[in-house]
């Protein structure tokens, strides 16, 4: 579903089929649609994996975060900037993930740095999270869920002209 005010936003079936083309395996998941950590743990059933949060952040200078860990992960929000190397930060708003993510709330995923052809956005992955055999994140949309490895994930970031960050963000 396009977002209002997205300059481009990329459909989950394009999404797969981006993958598809990178020779990137995945297994995607349908169910009913999901907006917290704990509603998808109700509903993910026998999803594998390491399964995330996404963090969509700005800092007082103006950049861009989306800072992507295991969904019990404990972020520290006022340390986080030290290690990332970013100036004090808060929650990007609605209106900013939709410009520059082209997604809604609840729907904040790694895939949607297909839609950051600006390159806007720095991307920081949770080192716990890559060692992982694989990990799950919503298809642009939270009425699924795709499966990949941590590899295949890199694979589609670069894809999207991105090089994350792969930092311990917490103990």
């Amino acid at each position: 579903m396009p977002v209002t005010g997205a300059p481009m936003s990329t459909t989950p079936e394009q999404l797969l089929q981006h993958l598809t083309d990178l020779g990137i395996k995945t297994e995607t998941t349908e169910h009913e649609a999901v907006f917290t950590v704990e509603q998808a743990r109700a509903l993910r059933g026998e999803i594998p994996g390491g399964h995330c949060k996404n963090l969509f952040l700005k800092d007082k200078k103006g950049a861009l975060w989306l800072v992507v860990c295991l969904e019990d992960a404990a972020i520290d929000l006022k340390g986080l900037p030290s290690l990332i190397g970013a100036a004090r930060i808060s929650f990007g708003k609605a209106e900013l993930l939709g410009e520059a993510l082209g997604v809604e709330p609840g729907s904040v995923t790694p895939f949607a740095l297909i839609n950051d052809t600006d390159r806007r956005v720095n991307v920081v992955l949770d080192e716990k999270m890559m060692q992982h055999d694989v990990v799950s994140y919503h298809p642009l949309v939270n009425t699924a869920t795709v499966t990949l490895t941590p590899d295949d994930l890199l694979k589609f970031i670069s894809s999207c002209g991105h090089e994350p960050q792969i930092i311990t963000l917490y103990d």
